[in-house]
């Protein structure tokens, strides 16, 4: 059985990390899938998804603090739209990842969280689940 469900995603900032674990863990509980894997996937060459530590909100702060050293706006890149650098931040974080579902749950670790990373923002973004048990 596979489910297809769409995110619609507002973005107000640049660059910010949006904790979808919830939203995620919702689609699934209305599923009636209790063992399978669930895709998401970033249709975005300027953001990404990523998985890390959710209990503390200033580990969100601090990675985007970093990227933005590691590749900051102003750099000289060969390709000049304004946003070369999330190009490149979307490339590190990846456009999908996959996560085990058991008994109905996404499986993770206890202060794991699923974000959406905006690098161009603002802007509506998009983000992709697919299902499959």
């Amino acid at each position: 059985m596979w489910i297809f469900e769409e995110l619609e995603i507002k973005t107000l900032e640049r660059e910010i990390l949006i904790d979808i674990t919830e939203k995620i863990q919702d689609i699934l509980k209305k599923s009636s899938i209790s063992e399978g894997i669930c895709r998401i996937f970033i249709p975005h060459t300027t953001a990404g998804i990523t998985i890390s530590e959710n209990a503390d909100p200033t580990v969100k702060i601090d990675l985007i603090k970093y990227l933005k050293q590691l590749i900051p706006k102003s750099s000289e890149f060969l390709h000049l739209e304004g946003n070369s650098d999330a190009h490149i931040k979307s490339s590190l974080t990846g456009l999908s990842l996959e996560a085990i579902i058991h008994n109905n749950k996404l499986m993770s670790g206890a202060w794991q969280g699923i974000f959406f990373a905006e690098y161009d923002g603002p802007r509506n973004r998009k983000v992709y689940i697919q299902i499959q048990g």
